[in-house]
C-alpha cells in the first residue's frame, strides 16, 4: 500500500460516498485510476464494504497507541475534529475530562508509521503537545468483529 493508497483511504474515511473522480481529484488521479485502486483494495480485502469499512489488520496497520491531545487556548471539539480528521490514522477520537482535551486512538503499520502520524498530529496549529502509549496486547475488546 503506497502514499496514493493511504490517501484514497483518508478520503473514504471522510466521506465513504465520494465519486471516484471526487476522490481522484484530491489524490490526483483520474476518476478510471482510482476506481482501479479502489477495486483493488476491495479485491485484497482492505476496504470491506461500500460504506468504506476499514480492516486494519489488512491495510498492514496492527500497531495501536492511545494519544492524549493538549491543545493552545480553547479548541472547539468541531474545530478539533476538523484537524484530526486530516490524519487517515486516527481512528477514534472523544474530547475528555481531566487535563488532556482529547483522547485519540491511532492504528498504524508499525512504530515508524505511528510517529509519521503522531508528527502530522502534532503538526496542527491548535495541537500544544501530546502524551502517548503503544498498545501491547489487547485484553478485552467486544466492539470489533
Amino acid at each position: 500500500m503506497d502514499s496514493i493508497d493511504q490517501h484514497i483511504v483518508g478520503c473514504l474515511l471522510r466521506d465513504g460516498r465520494a465519486t471516484f473522480a471526487e476522490i481522484g481529484g484530491q489524490v490526483g488521479l483520474s476518476a478510471p485510476a482510482t476506481k482501479r485502486r479502489v477495486d483493488r483494495l476491495r479485491a485484497v480485502g482492505a476496504i470491506r464494504g461500500f460504506t468504506a469499512v476499514i480492516d486494519p489488520a489488512a491495510l498492514g496497520w496492527t500497531t495501536e497507541a492511545y494519544v492524549e491531545v493538549y491543545c493552545r487556548g480553547t479548541v472547539s471539539p468541531a474545530e478539533l475534529r476538523r484537524s484530526l480528521e486530516r490524519v487517515p490514522e486516527v481512528v477514534g477520537a472523544c474530547t475528555v475530562s481531566g487535563a488532556a482535551d482529547a483522547l485519540l486512538h491511532l492504528l498504524a503499520s508499525d512504530v515508524r508509521h505511528l510517529e509519521q502520524a503522531m508528527e502530522r498530529v502534532r503538526d496542527e496549529p491548535n495541537v500544544d503537545h501530546t502524551e502517548s502509549v503503544i498498545v501491547l496486547s489487547r485484553l478485552i475488546d467486544r466492539a470489533r468483529t
